[in-house]
């Protein structure tokens, strides 16, 4: 195992193992140096569980509940303990399920104006691409899980791995077992699913990705496919003239989802007529233009609730600055309201180039910001601090921000040195945030933008597919204490190779090359856990020669045998 370390200042030579080497090594003079750190320990609650539905969940809920019925009619008859007497709250074992991940569709362009908010889409252009690619990795000696790349509707795509039923690995098997998807073209919304195997969850993780060098949607986008839920923030849309949002609900559930939204703009809480009680019948993607419910926001969040089914949620958005395309990308939702939200992947850019292209009409949004949803009654007094490879990085306005209750308030996060960066804010309330990436530094040139989602902290086991075209970064950054990474490459012959770790300072970021091959075969994604101090993680894809620019979240890792308490009464 090959281990990187660093100071927090000082910049330790590339790493040897089969894994990354630092950006700065691959790119050359244009970027500074990411630095390499040392773990440490501390508490730092991140985001909760994956919500991921199962049929044999469900089943076995149905049987602790039809228990729990009996458990009561013999409880009314037993005698009552003593009053001092506490009783422990018992829990039930609910078996792992199946977990199931929505990927988006590929971008396409609006056509005309609609009417309403249904949307009416033009043809996409020549060169756009759309492909999948993922990952599922069985545990050490044992076989993989049933699993599949599945169109919306059920029909199998890939298959990924069969369904090991009741056979067993070889004797003196140890080694890790990788199925995967190689950049497998989509035409519409897909779904990665895999079975469950020994009472766990599948360790399992797909990544969309599109692009185009021609027509109004140039530029690249990317987004983790997403375990629907039933409760979605999205954050950094725009309704404003030239830019185009376009909300897509999918249920890939057999259960019909009823969806309400809540539209929050830079002058508060936005009440439209035609944002409650949205059907998405199971099976099906509905898609909605936020113009026509919230029309000219330059800055606005949203927050998806359904009942019956859960959905998944995903905001295209795209801009066109005159005639001159702005970029596309598709917003996906970042962690629940909480009073620390984290986004890492921050890739900023030349502050005075940043300042002469927003001095330009229509500019104004090419530059990276942060946008702040306060969803409760009472303003927020909202602390941001910048994590760069050298340490914390002040920001010029001094990072103390008040975001009224109700609104969507932007910080502008130009004017620190060129590099990649972790944002925090912290707050006194519950707040919800995301950051803006932005690429390109010429009024004449197309530029491109992304959105990184605020993340969870990371925790063990998480499958990080990458993409297999353009420059893939893994960006990690560490907060108040040290953090050790362990990253493990995952290539397309199905190999789990040899693991490297990054141990990083408190206080600072570090970004790691992708290579695209090892042993000539190509890498798919990465096996990441972290340990230590509070960790958080995003992959940073570009394109050389080009603006394009996208992020994708870290998802959560697999989940073992969950128990739930079983409150008897009546």
């Amino acid at each position: 195992m090959h281990k990187e370390e660093n100071d927090g200042g000082t910049p330790a030579p590339p790493a040897s193992a089969p894994g990354l080497p630092t950006a700065a090594a691959a790119r050359g003079g244009g970027r500074s140096k990411p630095a390499k750190r040392t773990g440490s320990t501390a508490v730092n609650k991140g985001r909760g569980p994956r919500g991921r539905g199962t049929l044999a969940g469900l089943l076995s809920a149905a049987v602790i509940v039809a228990a729990g019925g009996g458990l009561v009619a013999a409880a009314s008859l037993a005698p009552r303990p003593s009053g001092g007497q506490e009783l422990e709250v018992p829990l039930a074992s609910v078996p792992a399920g199946m977990s199931q991940d929505v990927c988006p569709g590929p971008a396409k362009l609006l056509e005309g104006t609609p009417v309403g908010t249904d949307p009416q889409f033009s043809p996409e252009s020549a060169t756009a691409r759309s492909t999948v690619s993922a990952a599922v990795v069985g545990a050490a000696g044992a076989l993989l899980p049933g699993s599949r790349l599945s169109a919306l509707d059920g029909s199998e795509l890939v298959r990924i791995a069969k369904d090991p039923g009741t056979a067993s690995a070889p004797a003196g098997a140890s080694a890790q077992l990788a199925g995967v998807v190689a950049q497998r073209e989509v035409k519409d919304v897909s779904v990665l699913s895999a079975d469950a195997l020994g009472n766990r969850q599948a360790a399992a993780a797909g990544v969309m990705s599109y692009s185009a060098t021609d027509g109004d949607l140039q530029g690249s986008a990317a987004a983790a496919c997403q375990a629907p839920l039933n409760d979605l923030w999205l954050t950094g849309a725009n309704t404003a003239v030239g830019r185009s949002s376009v909300l897509h609900l999918t249920n890939a559930s057999t259960t019909p989802a009823t969806v309400n939204l809540e539209l929050f703009g830079k002058d508060g809480q936005i009440k439209a007529p035609g944002s409650r009680g949205l059907l998405v019948g199971p099976g099906t993607t509905r898609s909605i233009v936020l113009a026509g419910l919230a029309p000219g926001q330059e800055r606005l969040s949203v927050h998806a609730r359904s009942t019956g089914g859960p959905v998944s949620a995903f905001i295209q958005q795209s801009a066109l600055r005159g005639l001159t395309p702005g970029g596309v990308d598709f917003i996906a939702p970042g962690t629940a309201p909480s009073a620390l939200q984290v986004m890492t992947g921050v890739d900023i850019q030349d502050a005075a180039g940043l300042e002469d292209l927003t001095a330009t009409r229509g500019f104004s949004d090419a530059a990276p910001s942060l946008q702040i949803t306060v969803p409760g009654p009472v303003d927020a007094v909202v602390e941001v601090k910048l994590f760069g490879r050298g340490g914390q990085k002040a920001l010029p306005g001094g990072g103390v921000v008040t975001a009224k209750a109700g609104t969507v308030t932007e910080v502008p996060l130009a004017g620190v040195p060129t590099g990649q960066y972790t944002v925090s804010a912290s707050a006194d309330v519950t707040i919800v945030a995301a950051a803006r990436v932005t690429r390109g530094l010429k009024a004449a040139q197309s530029t491109d933008f992304s959105w990184a989602p605020s993340t969870g902290r990371l925790g063990s086991q998480h499958v990080v597919p990458v993409p297999g075209e353009g420059e893939r970064f893994l960006v990690f950054g560490a907060l108040a204490d040290r953090a050790t990474i362990s990253y493990t490459p995952i290539t397309a012959d199905g190999k789990v190779r040899q693991s490297a770790t990054a141990d990083i300072a408190g206080g600072t970021t570090t970004s790691l090359k992708v290579p695209d091959q090892i042993e000539k075969s190509s890498v798919i994604g990465y096996l990441v856990s972290a340990a230590g101090g509070a960790a958080y993680g995003t992959v940073l894809l570009e394109t050389e020669g080009r603006n394009d620019v996208s992020t994708v979240a870290i998802t959560p890792g697999a989940e073992g045998q969950q128990k739930v308490p079983v409150t008897l009464g009546y």
